[in-house]
């Protein structure tokens, strides 16, 4: 008797001994995290800004492109195709420059991103050491929970932790 009662208690200790297990949708937590909503704004705001840009030089081009037509027509064969070499070389130098500068803000946007996403995982990483969690999972498209109690999910806490934080 005695021997089935230590045995059910060590059964009972085991039990009470699991490890927390949680999970964030990361799909969910990133739509609703206010600094990438503000930060993808920034950049779509900074990338309109640079259609409009590249609209009007290449506009300012086009018409430019459209005169020298019209003066190479009265120009000697050789001297209209020296002129032309030289328009050509200044078009894809201007392309080369646009392309150089939307390069530039795509690097820029996917480091701001890239920053984002660490700062999220070091938040989910430090919310589950203060809580005791011994894992936390990632769901969403491309994670691994594929169902989870509503209980365990974590998401909507760790947003307000980091909407909480990115106000202050």
């Amino acid at each position: 008797m005695k021997k089935l009662v230590m045995a059910a208690t060590v059964l009972f200790m085991i039990s009470c001994q699991q490890e927390k297990i949680g999970f964030v949708d990361n799909v969910k937590l990133m739509q609703d995290y206010q600094e990438k909503i503000d930060v993808e704004a920034k950049y779509k705001t900074r990338l309109e800004t640079f259609g409009k840009k590249k609209d009007s030089i290449t506009q300012a081009f086009q018409l430019e492109a459209q005169a020298f037509q019209a003066k190479a027509q009265s120009m000697s064969q050789a001297k209209a195709q020296e002129e032309y070499g030289m328009f050509q070389q200044k078009g894809q130098f201007i392309g080369q420059q646009l392309q150089q500068e939307e390069q530039q803000l795509q690097m820029e946007g996917q480091t701001d991103m890239d920053s984002l996403v660490t700062k999220v995982k070091e938040e989910i990483k430090a919310y589950g050491k203060a809580h005791s969690y011994a894992y936390i999972l990632g769901g969403g498209d491309g994670g691994s929970v594929l169902y989870g109690k509503e209980t365990n999910d974590l998401t909507d806490e760790i947003t307000k932790i980091l909407n909480d934080k990115y106000k202050k």
